[in-house]
């Protein structure tokens, strides 16, 4: 075990083989992209990682107890996203560093984040941005990048707390102020304003297949992430409040 000296971090390297060759240029890397393993078992997940068959990675695994495990150098490209768009960026591994978090997921009984692995977590998110100079509004979710297919790392994740130490985004109104409007219907207009809102703020755009289906989708990804006691893809005068605060600050 190694242990980083400025920032107390106690890291394992027990690298996969599943990454892309060549080097990448580190200045492509722009984002963090949090994940939960979604797995019963820690053991399986890891064995997952390491799998050629899997054709997944990443480049760090944060285990029940805190530890961290380097799966895959940050020089090379991990397959931790998938299909993903943020911005007027498509298939973010390229630009990304991976962190997948031990957590059974909403398919095998969800559970709380440990206070070890989120302490690990910050300490870890502090020495990529400070290597990389991440902007915190770039530290993501994967459901955040494909609102479609994910639902990781999920409502359960305490983004506010890290917003707190400015390791995410988070709205500033007080939470008393903006209940008041939940479940308070928009007109249509005020639900398009809703859409842009969170276009600028990186989401991708609806496509018109299935474009109300995929308006629930979007609309439960920005809920797991900002109104994480009521995820039910239904715009609301409270979802429409929370979108226009997060794209002044």
């Amino acid at each position: 075990m190694i242990m980083t000296p400025k920032i107390g971090l106690n890291l394992e390297r027990n690298y996969s083989i599943n990454f892309d060759l060549p080097e990448r240029d580190r200045k492509l890397i722009k984002f963090i992209i949090i994940h939960y393993t979604g797995m019963k078992k820690e053991s399986e997940a890891l064995k997952r990682l390491s799998n050629p068959k899997s054709k997944v990675s990443t480049h760090y695994f944060i285990k029940n107890n805190g530890t961290v495990i380097n799966m895959v150098p940050e020089d090379y490209v991990a397959w931790h996203a998938g299909i993903s768009h943020w911005k007027n960026y498509k298939s973010l591994n390229k630009y990304s560093i991976g962190v997948e978090i031990s957590n059974p997921g909403h398919n095998h009984k969800y559970k709380n984040f440990s206070q070890k692995q989120i302490s690990s977590l910050t300490k870890l998110l502090k020495m990529i941005i400070k290597e990389y100079k991440i902007k915190r509004k770039n530290i993501l979710g994967h459901s955040d990048i494909a609102p479609s297919r994910k639902k990781d790392p999920g409502e359960k994740f305490p983004w506010r707390k890290l917003a707190k130490k400015k390791l995410s985004c988070w709205y500033k109104i007080s939470e008393k102020k903006i209940k008041i409007y939940r479940g308070k219907k928009l007109l249509s207009l005020e639900k398009e304003l809703f859409l842009k809102n969170l276009y600028k703020f990186g989401y991708c755009k609806i496509k018109e297949k299935s474009f109300n289906q995929n308006i629930s989708y979007l609309t439960k990804a920005f809920q797991r992430r900002f109104r994480q006691d009521l995820i039910n893809g239904k715009i609301d005068k409270e979802c429409l409040l929370i979108s226009k605060n997060l794209i002044k600050n």
